[in-house]
């Protein structure tokens, strides 16, 4: 032990020439429990062809020995020798007390080349073998959460947990739990289990899931909560900003939300998203300047921003501006297949401009769209009586009674627009 000894305290004294002399020597001289402790050393320093060599050596004294095949294949994996990892791996007899791992290792392996069957039988194989052992219903847990079999992952991490063992491998299993709860729509469920990963270890990704989380139960001032607390850890955590925002909007909080938006911005300035929201929160406020502003810069980052695109047009049209309505759509059309609302918007902006026959073509595309909405087809009814088509303007409005057979508007306008074509024939 002397000997690996010494060439550990070379290589942590940087002295790295002379380790590795020594380490020469002992491969030639030194005895097998050298040869296993160096390599297990060199394992944990990184010099993974070193320990290799180690393994190599000593499985030519001892070829069997199923410990060995699984540690060499073990350094094989983090070299990037996968197949000469399985291949050792195939060696392990089903009675080795080594062979429950070694179908770990196989899993693994399976599941980093997509072959997630094969990666379950593995561990299933293991499972049955060592079924309390809490490392396989880990596996499990990855392998399934990877799968999106939520609810399964989510078992295999309860039962890691009912072992006792509540981190594997630097993994936080309260936290994977909670994620996996997350994911599957149990946001409620998963607030404890965040709870209880934060008093293990203050980590940003696990606060921000924590607060999303919460969000999406509705649970809008823990949310606030917790974004704020990741703010003041790593404000630069762009993620944080859209649904803290998105959280104060909700609980009414407008100017919060409006200036929790305007600093992400100033950390993200290339997020879409954030401009398109702060934009409708400037709505809010009333600020329709700053609104069409920040609107606009959404689009500028991606012109197919449809949902930036029609709530910049809904401004438009409330403040009759219906050139820049048609402006807008045209530079859409350049980059995106029409968007089914942007046809009637064009209609209403062509029909208050005067060019009706614009405006009739509009309509008549927008009706294959929202035929059975209220709104849309009485705009299209008056409309069409604006232009003195009362054959047309009656079906519309038949159209509408048919919907809401008890409103007399409807019936007293058909009667009149009937009667009216009558006396013209």
């Amino acid at each position: 032990m002397n000997k690996v000894n010494n060439i550990i305290s070379l290589l942590e004294s940087g002295q790295q020439t002379e380790a590795i002399q020594l380490y020469r020597k002992l491969l030639q001289n030194g005895t097998a429990e050298e040869k296993f402790d160096l390599a297990e050393e060199f394992t944990r320093f990184g010099f993974l062809e070193e320990a290799a060599e180690l393994y190599e050596n000593l499985l030519g004294l001892f070829p069997d020995e199923g410990e060995l095949l699984v540690l060499l294949a073990e350094v094989y994996v983090e070299i990037g020798r996968e197949e000469d990892a399985m291949l050792l791996l195939d060696k392990i007899d089903a009675d080795d007390h080594s062979f429950p791992q070694s179908l770990l290792l196989q899993a693994d392996l399976y599941q980093m080349n997509g072959l997630f069957e094969v990666s379950e039988q593995k561990l299933l194989t293991a499972k049955n073998l060592l079924p309390d052992e809490a490392i396989i219903d880990f596996a499990l847990g990855e392998l399934y959460g990877e799968l999106g079999k939520f609810a399964e992952a989510i078992q295999a991490y309860e039962k890691v947990l009912e072992s006792g063992t509540s981190e594997i491998s630097g993994v936080n299993i309260h936290q994977r739990l909670a994620e996996m709860l997350s994911a599957s729509g149990s946001f409620e469920e998963a607030l404890p289990y965040y709870d209880q990963a934060l008093k293990v270890k203050t980590e940003i990704n696990t606060i921000f899931g924590y607060g999303l989380t919460a969000y999406q139960a509705g649970s809008n001032r823990t949310a606030i909560e917790k974004f704020e607390q990741l703010k003041e850890i790593d404000p630069e955590y762009h993620s944080l900003y859209l649904f803290l925002g998105k959280a104060y909007e909700r609980e009414e909080e407008i100017e919060k939300s409006f200036d929790t938006i305007s600093q992400g911005i100033r950390f993200d300035e290339f997020n879409k998203d954030l401009y398109h929201f702060g934009g409708k929160i400037a709505l809010k406020l009333g600020e329709e300047e700053k609104a069409e502003k920040l609107l606009r810069e959404a689009i500028a980052l991606d012109p197919g921003f449809m949902d930036a695109v029609l709530t910049l047009n809904k401004l438009f049209l409330h403040q009759e501006r219906y050139e820049d309505v048609l402006d807008l759509v045209k530079q859409v059309e350049l980059v995106n297949e029409i968007e089914p609302q942007l046809l009637w918007d064009e209609a209403i902006a062509y029909q208050y401009l005067e060019d009706y026959s614009q405006a009739l073509n509009k309509y008549q595309l927008a009706y294959t769209y929202f035929k059975d909405q209220q709104e849309f087809l009485t705009n299209y009814g008056y409309f069409l009586i604006e232009e003195g088509k009362m054959i047309q303007a009656v079906e519309i409005f038949s159209e509408l009674l048919k919907k809401d057979p008890s409103n007399t508007e409807y019936q007293e306008l058909i009667d009149r627009l009937t009667d009216n074509n009558d006396e013209m024939q």
